[in-house]
């Protein structure tokens, strides 16, 4: 009967539960817990098995470019980077309230890190994250542009509730690029919060944007409602891991 019972829950798709109850099959008989006790902690097994099972999908997803996390973050003075303003982003509430975070800096000062770093804690709380470095951005325009796949890969884009655009600002913008970028904040708008890289102050992102239309469009939709982080210090690049 305990056998057909693992073999239900399995089938059943309850991973976190047949691995919890088969663990407690294993105790002696005067250690099982009672109806009561065995019912509540089935379900937090469950529920702790689907958590972590959704958590390791979204950070899959994600592409990150870099395995980072927040424990790992360098708040020496020289950086010009908070603890307090990092830790006030973790529980991930301004993904809730749909903000934006612009991250600015010189090359390797870490911005490509701590951008990873706030995107694996996103997924850690359940949050729908992808990465896009600029210039592969503009690939995948190109490429969903040739197979007939622009709708879907914007709409896939929509979905996310958190999206990280790398490295913004090293390379010109086409004209067609820049109408897409306008149309991924515009889906967004109110509804996706989305972190900037870039090694330009916020201050220089109009000019690098070249149609003055266009670039008020966008920046409207980014920079009022956003968190700005301006890292400082010297490249990170040697010897350390957490690079940008």
């Amino acid at each position: 009967m305990k056998n057909a019972t693992l073999e239900s829950m399995r089938q059943m798709k309850l991973g976190g539960m047949a691995s919890n109850y088969e663990a407690i099959l294993e105790l002696p008989v005067n250690q099982h817990p009672d109806n009561h006790e065995l019912i509540a902690q089935l379900i937090d097994a469950e529920e702790l098995y689907r958590s972590n099972k959704k958590m390791n999908m979204y950070i899959r997803l994600s592409k990150l470019r870099y395995s980072a996390s927040l424990v790992h973050i360098d708040y020496a003075v020289k950086r010009n980077l908070k603890k307090e303003q990092i830790t006030k982003l973790a529980d991930g509430a301004y993904i809730n309230r749909s903000e934006n975070i612009l991250i600015t800096g010189a090359t390797g000062c870490g911005k490509s890190y701590l951008a990873c770093a706030l995107g694996n804690q996103a997924c850690i709380i359940g949050k729908r994250t992808l990465y896009f470095n600029l210039n592969r951005l503009t690939e995948e325009v190109a490429l969903a542009k040739t197979d007939g796949t622009l709708i879907k890969w914007l709409n896939r884009i929509k979905k996310a509730q958190l999206i990280i655009l790398d490295d913004f600002g090293i390379q010109p913008l086409t004209q067609s690029v820049l109408l897409i970028i306008l149309q991924i904040f515009e889906d967004r708008y109110e509804k996706g919060s989305t972190i900037i890289c870039s090694q330009l102050p916020v201050a220089k992102w109009h000019p690098y944007l070249a149609d003055p239309t266009i670039a008020d469009a966008i920046l409207d939709r980014i920079v009022p409602n956003s968190h700005r982080i301006e890292l400082k210090g010297k490249s990170m690049r040697k010897g350390s891991k957490h690079l940008s």
